[in-house]
């Protein structure tokens, strides 16, 4: 066999089990898993007060000291290393592909889902660095995991959860990053996706084995300049067509309803565009997953509701912020130019329009998804790496040290697999994480309530909270 058939068979034995994996989120991503998402992202909100209304109060507190606290990082070191694993290629790829089969209104469902998100997100960090432990080295960690074993004696399910965060770092944190670079990269200047994949790889490896402070270094000065070049160039892209803008909004709208594509054509009713709108912004942002929560944990604080509530930005700018521009750039932009959604790839659209930028827009889009591409996959490094030390407890040195191989092969597998299935295989994992991370905010809501009104709602944010971490 040669190289061209033995390319050829990997791309059809990659067709045949997207086949399978999309058969299976077209059961998982009915109205219950909608509702089982909104309906917790509601009771939170209700529940909490609409913790939402102190997202600025929260923006202020992350750029601030935590002294004598426990912990490994800063919580700015952990707020960006979070955003790296959040603000990524669904940003980009995964609106544009919401937009694409839902029609412009899955922009407003996934806007609401990240508006709402705030609150589960808010919760879970807050369970999370509640029942966090310290290891033997002198870390910190915690996450759902460690809130199912130590405050829910639910070791078997907090075991789940870990190996659907390993299934989702792969699939939504590895795989979907490398593809977006490759399929970007052979767009943009036909380079081929193995030789992508190759340097790809190599650079992943010479970051990962550094740990959470190398990961977080990088992350802190690359997230900030990434992000705030992307949000240049879509005002830019704004400017260019204005008259355009307030007709897409009226359209995102209206479509969120009565879905219809911009090229014309019907695109599967409300239920389809509920069902990309939401599980689109869940990946984005991952509220309700529990991901972040683990980086979370590991941030200083001098009490856990402070450090909650610095966590729960991450999801105002990842999905408020970035995905709602991002969806605007693209209708605006695709109402500007005449252009039939239904006729191309979903990371054509945002190609397209960043295009219209004279000069540098094409050349800018590449370097931007790049640079969200791979500080993602630095992003879920920890989170997969937090998961297998919980599986093997105090003898998961070595398998530490086996997943981070799995990690850099998986970088170049993820590069030259169809982007079709690699977003798959992210909500399917991202589905079944939800579940065992929602399980302890209904079932703990009260404590909940008793540490937000003690630090939040009677205002010691301030106060220093002793902290006895168990070692395991």
């Amino acid at each position: 066999m040669n190289f061209d058939e033995l390319r050829l068979w990997i791309e059809t034995l990659f067709e045949e089990f997207n086949v399978w994996v999309q058969s299976i989120n077209d059961i998982i991503w009915g109205w219950p898993m909608l509702l089982v998402l909104l309906g917790t992202h509601l009771f939170l909100t209700f529940k909490l007060r609409f913790p939402q209304r102190y997202t600025f109060k929260a923006i202020r507190l992350s750029v601030k000291s935590e002294k004598g606290a426990e912990g490994d990082v800063s919580p700015y070191a952990a707020l960006v290393t979070t955003l790296a694993g959040t603000i990524g290629t669904g940003n980009i790829v995964g609106v544009a592909s919401a937009l694409v089969i839902g029609g412009p209104g899955a922009l407003l469902w996934c806007l609401l889902t990240g508006v709402l998100g705030i609150a589960t997100k808010y919760a879970e960090s807050l369970m999370a660095l509640k029942y966090r432990v310290k290891r033997k080295d002198g870390s910190v960690s915690g996450g759902p995991m460690y809130v199912l074993s130590r405050a829910m004696n639910l070791k078997s399910l907090a075991i789940v959860f870990c190996v659907f965060t390993l299934i989702m770092g792969f699939s939504a944190g590895n795989f979907i990053q490398c593809n977006a670079i490759a399929e970007t990269l052979k767009e943009a200047y036909d380079v081929d996706i193995y030789l992508t994949a190759t340097v790809l790889t190599i650079a992943v490896c010479s970051v990962i084995f550094f740990g959470l402070k190398g990961i977080s270094r990088v992350c802190e000065g690359l997230v900030p300049l990434m992000t705030i070049v992307y949000l240049i160039g879509c005002i830019a892209s704004l400017v260019i067509n204005y008259q355009y803008i307030w007709q897409a909004c009226v359209l995102i709208v209206k479509s969120a309803f009565n879905p219809v594509a911009i090229g014309g054509g019907a695109v599967g009713g409300m239920m389809i565009s509920l069902q990309y709108g939401v599980s689109r912004g869940l990946l984005s942002n991952e509220s309700g997953m529990g991901s972040a929560a683990i980086i979370a944990a590991a941030a200083k604080s001098r009490n856990p509701v402070r450090l909650a509530l610095i966590s729960s930005t991450t999801t105002f700018w990842d999905t408020v912020v970035v995905c709602t521009l991002t969806g605007i750039v693209a209708v605006s932009s695709m109402l500007a130019i005449g252009f039939d959604w239904s006729d191309t790839s979903n990371g054509m659209v945002m190609q397209k329009a960043f295009e219209q930028i004279p000069s540098i827009g094409s050349h800018l889009l590449t370097i931007i998804t790049f640079t969200f591409a791979f500080s993602t996959v630095l992003g879920w490094t920890y989170c997969g790496e937090k998961s297998i030390e919980f599986i093997y407890g105090k003898s998961s040195a070595k398998a530490v040290r086996n997943f981070r191989i799995l990690w850099v092969i998986a970088t170049f597998i993820g590069a030259i697999m169809p982007l079709q299935l690699v977003w798959n295989l992210g909500t399917t994992a991202a589905a079944f994480m939800i579940i065992p991370n929602v399980i302890p905010l209904f079932i703990l809501s009260k404590q909940l309530v008793r540490d937000t009104r003690y630090y939040l709602w009677e205002d010691r944010l301030d106060e220093v909270a002793k902290e006895d971490l168990p070692e395991v």
